[in-house]
């Protein structure tokens, strides 16, 4: 029975194809009217326009001008079309199969519903369909098979529905990405066979992101997984109901850099074969019923960035080997039965996120742990046995947003450095065995959010240094031994009876007793009279100092409203320097004097300045009059303060007023690269920067891309990188630098915290500046790594070259490459003295072909960096990697690995030139 309908279904696709091929034989016209014609049939379809986005849709306007419209030249037709979250609503015409240039068609995110026609797949030339967003339904065209181009589809989060088009997808052997995620698909025979579906999948040897998440489908994944195509990066199978073992087979996907298989029904144990895969740098499988013990990686391992596996059925010890995993920065493994003590190896990571919640550790919380100055996002380790007190080491963790060490069997007190935790925003420390007072540090903790305290036998006073959380909004004494009076004010006037009751306070609170009313009588006493003389002597000895200070401040020009009150600073960093006020900032800069200007840019200027202690710095103040400068402002510190790499810029401190925002980074003694690259027109200046230091700048800057895109859990986007953003420190390092319009993505996802923590780039904002904006950008594309690959070839072809990308040469690649080995050889023979040239080119002329080499692998980086379609162009890894080897070979390592470096890459030479 199976093997009849598959022979059928094959019989239809060959029919479909046949007719769809013969309508397309015979055009009814072959010029831009018939374009004309079929777009204004797609807008008779659709019903609502409430952004106007098809108002210029009209037969007086010339079809290239309409909005969402790009066409081609020679022949002039319509080659594009870009209608991306327009809100448009109605149902997609079959007449945009006349559109027989089409390219790229892009409707998602609008409310267009009824199902995708048939006849799109009589689109002979489309490559990428995105339509995710949207209320389609129905059934995959099995006509899409005769789309033997298309390398893109999105078709996520809709209503579609039926069996997964197995048999259509053997057709599409140019497929890339195949998004199909938040659907109503099932498998095979009822849901329960996957078998024919990646058997399918096995003739797509291109496909690089597979994604499947959200459906309903059943069944066990085949081995055949793990002979899925060479270049296979992403597998999303999250949210289905997938059961069995995870097949062994994934270790043959060498090139798999995130799996995610959470919120099924995989059992069995957890494979040592997925930690080991060379290039995973993201791991999800929580949710589902996996059993065992967490296996235990051998040797280091360098790329395993997140490792999720919360809420199974694991037990036995957390393996101290995970510390071997050198660029883990999120571990996730709460909802468990893990039992024994916490790994004291886990201080020797970065680990930014960490969460063995909902577990049966027991033990003292190490201080190697508690010492991670590293943990940036939260630290969880409650619901277990842990005993002990809270170590001292806790304050060093100074960028961690939440503490939870709640549900243990803690003792001791709370620690009095805690208050150095300057951004924490959570802390909870409830249901422990915690004894004393609360430390009055923790009134400095300005970020706080939430401070649960419940359930312990902590003592004494509450301190009113906590006034000062301003923006605390959950603060919960309950149940403990606190007594005296209820402070007034601030966050005190907000508690009701259910955050503080079984404790022995007294105030003016309802429910609570009057505090010693009869000390009223004391006013009368002569006490009192002493005290009042004394006060009042006080007042006026302080009252003359602060005349004395307030002339001096006036005569300095220091705006003394600025320097107030320390405490109302909100300050993203510390570090080796103390807080940083506007005053010092001020004196430091000259009062901000335009001599002490280095640079200006969109969002401000930068200036030098020189600190009390003799440190020299460079203060960034954003210009406040811009929209969206404080966005800017929040977005630089939200990335620098997650980024730690020798190749990106580090912050000192920041300083942070309702009109004036700074950030204190240190200062760069040779400048911007920029300032070094375009003295003069020269391509290559013996008093500028010498080739192997521009060979140098170049690996500088891939390894701190590499970093930002693949090695930092929280994947960064830079959107702006050009020389002026990349700094050079005294020993001409490269530094990539202005992380003001960069992008976050991070997703989640574990107990409490599920789902996608994303921070979108600032609104209305163009990501890059003109010359090295990726062109995916200019048709809408929305921002990825391999925007900042493009911008980064255009700077590797700056370096070699010397001209800016806004020259006309940057279009034409071989000329490119003939004009610079031109001015590279003329360079050389400047350097030669004419009386020595014979004996110069007999005793260097491997120096000379090596600098050459050189120069032809750069060229050739850069221009498959730089290629239009974002697919053709290599990883930030890749170039990295490339660039290193250009290092050694120029350094004298004339090996086979860069030879066989040169080897692979002249195939995608023929496709350049």
């Amino acid at each position: 029975m199976v093997s009849s309908t598959s022979a059928f279904n094959q019989l239809v696709i060959l029919l479909l194809l046949l007719l769809l091929s013969t309508a397309q034989s015979f055009p009814l016209s072959s010029n831009i009217s018939s374009d004309q014609a079929a777009l204004l049939a797609f807008r008779e379809g659709i019903v609502a326009d409430p952004q106007n986005a098809l108002s210029n849709w009209n037969e007086t306007t010339d079809v290239c001008q309409w909005n969402g419209i790009f066409c081609g030249k020679n022949p002039e037709r319509v080659i594009k079309i870009i209608l991306k979250s327009r809100s448009l609503q109605g149902t997609i015409s079959p007449s945009l199969s006349n559109l027989s240039f089409l390219e790229l068609l892009e409707l998602s995110d609008n409310s267009l519903r009824g199902s995708i026609p048939g006849e799109i797949g009589a689109l002979p030339s489309l490559e990428l369909l995105g339509m995710k967003g949207n209320n389609i339904q129905h059934e995959i065209p099995e006509s899409f098979g005769m789309l033997t181009r298309l390398r893109y589809v999105d078709l996520s989060n809709n209503q579609l529905s039926g069996i997964l088009p197995s048999e259509t997808l053997k057709h599409m052997a140019s497929l890339k990405i195949l998004h199909l995620s938040n659907n109503n698909l099932s498998s095979d025979e009822q849901n329960t066979n996957l078998n024919v579906f990646f058997d399918a999948l096995l003739n797509l040897t291109h496909l690089e992101e597979l994604e499947l998440a959200g459906n309903y489908l059943g069944g066990r994944l085949p081995s055949t997984v793990g002979l899925l195509g060479v270049n296979l990066s992403e597998i999303h199978l999250q949210n289905n109901l997938l059961h069995g073992a995870i097949p062994s087979s994934f270790s043959n996907l060498s090139k798999l850099m995130s799996l995610c298989l959470s919120n099924n029904h995989f059992d069995g144990s957890m494979p040592l074969e997925l930690i080991l895969l060379p290039n995973l740098q993201r791991l999800w499988i929580a949710n589902n019923l996996l059993h065992g013990e967490i296996p235990s990686p051998p040797g280091v391992l360098n790329n395993l960035g997140l490792i999720d596996l919360s809420r199974n059925k694991l037990y036995g010890s957390i393996p101290p080997t995970l510390a071997n995993l050198t660029q883990l920065r999120m571990l996730i493994l709460n909802g468990n039965s893990l039992s024994g003590s916490i790994p004291s190896t886990l201080g020797n990571t970065k680990l930014e996120l960490l969460d063995l919640s909902h577990n049966m550790l027991t033990g003292v919380i190490p201080s190697e742990v508690a010492s991670l100055s590293s943990m940036a996002i939260y630290l969880n380790l409650s619901d277990n046995l842990l005993d002990g007190q809270i170590p001292m080491e806790l304050s060093k963790m100074e960028m961690v947003r939440a503490i939870d060490l709640s549900s243990n069997n803690l003792t001791g007190a709370i620690p009095n450095n805690l208050g150095s935790c300057d951004v924490v925003e959570l802390v909870n420390l409830s249901h422990n065995h915690l004894q004393g007072s609360i430390p009055e540090s923790l009134g400095s903790l300005l970020s706080l959010q939430s401070l649960d305290l419940s359930y312990n036998y902590l003592s004494g006073e509450i301190p009113v240094t906590l006034q000062k959380c301003n923006i605390l909004r959950l603060f919960d004494l309950s149940f403990n031994n606190f007594s005296g009076p209820l402070p007034q004010g601030g966050l005190f006037d907000s508690l009701t009876v259910e955050f503080i009751k079984g404790n022995h306070f007294c105030g003016t609170l309802s429910g609570l007793p009057t505090c010693n009313p009869k000390k009223r009588s004391i006013i009368h006493s002569s006490q009192y009279l002493l005290f009042l003389v004394g006060v009042t002597s006080v007042s006026a000895f302080l009252l003359t100092i602060i005349c004395v200070v307030s002339y001096r401040s006036v005569r300095t020009g220091v705006i003394q409203r600025k320097d107030e009150n320390l405490n109302e600073f909100s300050i993203e960093f510390s570090s080796n320097f103390p807080r940083i006020t506007y005053r010092e900032l001020a004196e430091a800069t000259g009062g901000f004097e335009p001599r002490s200007l280095i640079g200006s840019g969109s969002f401000g200027h930068v200036y030098r300045g020189i600190l009390g202690d003799g440190s020299v710095v460079a203060v960034k103040v954003l210009q406040l009059q811009s929209s969206n400068s404080t966005r800017s402002f929040n977005r630089e510190c939200q990335v620098l303060k997650r980024i730690r790499h020798r190749n990106l810029m580090r912050i000192i401190t920041a300083c942070s007023l309702p009109d004036f925002k700074a950030l204190v980074l240190p200062f760069m003694g040779n400048g911007s690269l920029d300032s070094h690259l375009h003295t003069e027109d020269n391509c290559l200046d013996s008093s500028q920067l010498s080739l192997i230091e521009r060979v140098n700048i170049c690996s500088d800057v891939a390894e701190g891309l590499a970093y930002l895109h693949h090695h930092s859990p929280v994947q960064v986007i830079h959107c702006d990188l050009k020389p002026s953003n990349i700094l050079l420190n005294d020993d001409m390092t490269a530094l990539v630098s202005d992380f003001g319009i960069s992008r976050l993505v991070m997703t989640v996802e574990e107990g409490n915290m599920a789902g996608e923590m994303a921070t979108n780039s600032t609104a209305n904002m163009l990501c890059g500046s003109i010359g090295y904006v990726a062109p995916e950008y200019g048709y809408g594309g929305k921002a990825s790594t391999k925007g900042d690959v493009y911008s980064f070839g255009i700077v590797v072809l700056e370096m070699v070259t010397g001209k800016r990308p806004t020259d006309d040469m940057f279009k034409d690649g071989l000329r490119l490459q003939r004009w610079v080995k031109l001015q590279y050889h003329q360079q050389w023979e400047k350097a030669v003295d004419p009386s020595l040239m014979h004996h110069y080119w007999d005793q260097n002329l491997e120096i000379k072909n090596m600098w050459e080499v050189a120069i032809d692998e750069l060229l050739e980086l850069g221009i498959v960096c730089t290629q239009e379609d974002p697919s053709s162009r290599p990883t930030m890894l890749d170039a990295a990697d490339d660039l290193d080897r250009i290092k050694r070979y120029l350094g004298g390592e004339t090996a086979t690995t860069f030879t066989s470096s040169r080897g692979e890459r002249e195939e995608m030479n023929v496709c350049i030139e």
